[in-house]
């Protein structure tokens, strides 16, 4: 009995343990360098390489808007851990998507880790970072071609 009640209790500790880990996390996004106050900041979290940078086709992702304003700030709840990547748009006319000037994007954009910009966006792995802890931070940096 004592045998029995001692695998219960461990069980229950790992069971514990196991849940305590797999807790859905906070992901904090801050954002600095915007050129301007105009429009607002298109801010899309992805897990999926196959959505990266435009995830906004991902019904898993966790996207958001928030005003263009110095240190604009955004929160995401509920994350399951696991391997993600964040793009970010500065939308400054509000139209909602990435305006184009042959080739090369007329507004601001930003990825976690603040990957080199060379040709073209970042692959995933460039952007992606570890939510293994119940609260992340990532500061994102706008670039600007035009």
């Amino acid at each position: 009995m004592a045998l029995i009640l001692a695998l219960a209790i461990g069980a229950a500790a790992l069971t514990s343990a196991a849940e305590a880990t797999e807790s859905p996390a906070a992901l904090e996004v801050s954002i600095s360098g915007l050129r301007n106050m105009k429009g607002n900041v298109l801010v899309c979290v992805t897990a999926n390489p196959r959505f990266f940078p435009d995830c906004s086709k991902d019904p898993k992702s966790f996207r958001a808007t928030v005003p263009a304003r110095d240190s604009a700030q955004v929160s995401f709840r509920g994350i399951a851990q696991g391997t993600y990547a964040i793009a970010l748009v500065h939308d400054e006319n509000g139209n909602s998507k990435m305006d184009m000037a042959i080739f090369l994007p007329k507004e601001g954009f930003g990825f976690s880790r603040n990957p080199a910009i060379v040709t073209g966006p970042p692959k995933f792995k460039a952007a992606a970072f570890a939510i293994n802890a119940a609260e992340v931070s990532q500061h994102v940096k706008m670039k600007y071609m035009l």
